[in-house]
């Protein structure tokens, strides 16, 4: 039972302009607000009587307005109040969720426009989290805005773990560099991908983490994205100072409001346990509670498709090489000839759910199913899709009841090639359509450059469309799993049935050249800050030229490493990505996959170090059974752990998958599916010393003995 108590103090603070102080709950952070002599407002951060963030500067840059809302201020109001509360999530890591914060509102009315705006601080044990508001006043109604001035003054040359800044992917390698490095390292990192927009050369993308020469851990991010740009990071690396710089639509405007409206969070979260940053719940907590009265149809599973076969070369998307385009209602797709590597025929995703039933799946995803593919890419084409109307070779009724007969629930695939206009017309009648064939849950897909030309993937406009698809998605009670959409900022607590996003280098980049072997090791503290990751792991066959021998790609991982990812990478929504027959191969590696959970009792972070390694221990929900993983970077190492996390009295059985015990034996390049499988008994006084490869890991299941 969700139980909260609001205490509202309502205390009104001295009006001196330094003198706005806010301590966390557990008294370990403090924030400060204050008015510069011109009336600019400013804030700064301490931790533990460490300084996070130096005074640094916040406001708002209006196009075509002689007076920005940045200086000339004056306090009128501040209002502190303190709140608990612990409510339970649809699905998540955890159970139940605390949410405790002290809150400072400072109100503020600017010299000769007499225009208001808020700025709302709200201190966790975690982190702090700010925003603007912009209440309802007859001299600040309709606004544009040119750019949000809002600073991150930093308090050193930190190391730091970072993407280009782009208005159209997320789909980088992290580098790891100090921040006077990124200037230089910029265009280094940029890898190609089919729609990027570059902005600066110190230009970089949130979740930003960093790491300063005292041990302190900081994330930089936003949480409650909701009718606003995204936000990105400039950095003025003569004075390490980070900046706001938002995703601009067609004109270059960056925000267009009405009053009364809102910012979203702008996140700090800092610790000096790099644990505790993967542990936090902050940008959930910043988010609204779930607007869905009834979620029983919000159903965490695990799955495989017809996806990696296309994503490697093996088959392709597309039904036929006989048409140079297609027009949808013009083109006769009866008529053609086959290109005789289409992957979403009847007979092979027959083959799919019978393996999905056979081994325990819920769910079988379908892509290249619906006309279209041929020349659905690159040419700015608004009617691309209509997400009805399946290949010949594709027997949508016959597959809706072949796979209800097998007790296996259909995700349907929605590729838009960024045509998000044509999506919104065809929406209603897509998820009906789902609907009436069985279909519970689409992944999404905005690949290209978005249409209309000139707007951007990450844009006030383009943001507010994958809202609106979430929005509607849960009318028609499906489940969303985005991917090219905006990063998530914890909106998945508002709305659950967002049970997951992409929105950043995800598994298919192993078959496009390969990952950096660590990259595994840095998403957890950069891009699921926000939420849950479809990551696609489970890869078993790394040499992908033996599924297509014109694709020479590795993936840059061993098989131990890729069963770990089902518990590092938190998602309720996991796939086992590689081909059958590869399982089929490996079948006492692939039972973790088979056993291991994807919904939460409890989760604890036993070692964390970002680009270095993350082990991480879940007890599966309704039971009283654990799984342990763990991922490598570069650096082999001796991971050690304690059992202190199981019930106390209790034997378990631990079967743990590993690297091969040597080194020379196991390693990702040269020797990937060297793998060990071995159960011991623990209990709560346990311990374990286990060996990690460069580029491994290991899993654990823990099952309780009766």
């Amino acid at each position: 039972m969700k139980q909260s108590f609001f205490i509202a103090l309502a205390v009104l603070l001295f009006n001196t302009v330094n003198a706005q102080k806010l301590k966390s709950p557990n008294q370990k952070l403090q924030m400060e607000f204050s008015l510069q002599n011109d009336g600019t407002p400013s804030y700064s951060l301490n931790y533990k009587d460490k300084v996070v963030i130096k005074p640094s500067k916040l406001g708002l840059y209006l196009k075509n307005d002689a007076k920005y809302l940045v200086n000339d201020f004056t306090i009128i109001d501040t209002k502190m109040t303190a709140f608990d509360e612990t409510w339970k999530p649809v699905w998540g890591e955890v159970a139940s969720i605390r949410n405790n914060y002290n809150e400072l509102a400072v109100t503020l009315n600017q010299k000769g426009t007499d225009r208001q705006i808020i700025i709302r601080f709200r201190l966790f044990n975690d982190g702090l989290g700010f925003r603007y508001e912009f209440p309802s006043q007859k001299n600040l109604v309709y606004f544009t805005i040119k750019e949000e001035r809002t600073q991150f003054a930093m308090t050193g040359n930190h190391t730091v773990f970072w993407i280009p800044g782009d208005y159209d992917t997320q789909e980088y390698d992290y580098t790891s560099s100090r921040l006077s490095e990124i200037r230089n390292l910029n265009e280094k990192s940029r890898t190609e991908n089919v729609s990027q927009t570059a902005f600066s050369p110190t230009g970089v993308q949130t979740s930003l983490m960093m790491k300063t020469d005292e041990g302190l851990y900081i994330n930089l991010h936003e949480a409650a994205l909701i009718n606003y740009a995204c936000m990105h990071l400039n950095l003025d690396d003569k004075n390490m100072i980070f900046e706001s710089w938002l995703t601009p639509n067609t004109n270059g405007d960056k925000g267009n409001m009405q009053a009364p409206c809102q910012s979203p969070w702008r996140t700090i979260i800092v610790s000096d346990d790099a644990r505790e940053i993967l542990a936090s719940k902050m940008t959930l907590n910043l988010n609204e509670p779930c607007k869905i009265e009834d979620t029983s149809w919000i159903k965490p599973v695990k799955y495989v498709g017809v996806w990696w076969e296309m994503i490697t070369g093996k088959s392709s998307w597309s039904f036929t090489n006989e048409f140079p385009a297609v027009q949808l209602g013009v083109t006769d797709f009866a008529k053609a000839k086959p290109n005789g590597t289409h992957g979403a025929t009847t007979a092979n995703v027959k083959k799919y759910i019978d393996f999905a039933a056979e081994n325990g799946f819920g769910a079988v995803l379908v892509e290249g199913w619906n006309e279209g593919w041929e020349d659905w890419f690159g040419h700015s084409k608004d009617y691309v899709f209509d997400f009805v109307t399946p290949y010949p070779d594709f027997d949508v009724k016959g597959i809706h009841e072949y796979a209800k007969s097998k007790d296996i629930k259909m995700i349907m695939h929605h590729e838009t090639s960024g045509a998000i206009r044509n999506y919104e017309r065809h929406i209603d009648k897509a998820y009906q359509f789902m609907k009436d064939n069985g279909y519970d849950a689409v992944k999404s897909g905005y690949v290209g450059n978005i249409v209309p030309q000139g707007d951007n993937h990450y844009s006030q406009w383009t943001v507010n469309h994958y809202q609106y698809a979430i929005e509607k998605a849960a009318e028609y009670k499906i489940m969303v799993n985005a991917h090219e959409a905006v990063r998530p900022t914890g909106i998945c607590r508002t709305y659950p049935n967002l049970i997951g996003n992409e929105a950043a280098r995800g598994t298919e980049y192993q078959a496009f050249g390969g990952s950096k072997p660590n990259h595994v090791t840095v998403l957890p503290f950069t891009r699921l800050i926000g939420g849950p990751m479809d990551y696609t792991p489970g890869i078993f066959e790394m040499d992908i030229s033996k599924i297509n021998p014109n694709n020479h790609s590795h993936v840059n991982s061993t098989l131990a490493n890729q069963l770990a990812l089902y518990v590092t990478m938190y998602s309720p929504l996991q796939m086992a990505a590689d081909l059958p027959e590869n399982y089929n191969r490996f079948a006492d590696a692939f039972q973790f996959i088979k056993d291991v959970a994807i919904d939460w009792e409890d989760s604890k972070y036993l070692e964390a170090e970002p680009g270095q390694y993350v082990t991480v221990a879940r007890k599966a929900k309704g039971t009283n059974n654990w799984f342990i993983g763990n991922v490598n970077g570069y650096k082999a190492r001796a991971s050690n752990i304690k059992f202190d996390f199981l019930e106390k009295g209790k034997k378990y059985e631990a079967t743990i998958y590993a690297d091969a015990k040597d080194a020379k034996d196991a390693n990702y390049k040269t020797n990937p599916q060297a793998y060990t499988i071995r159960k011991i008994t623990v209990n709560n006084k346990s311990t374990l010393s286990q060996v990690s490869v460069s580029g491994g890991g290991y899993a654990i299941s823990i099952i309780e003995r009766k």
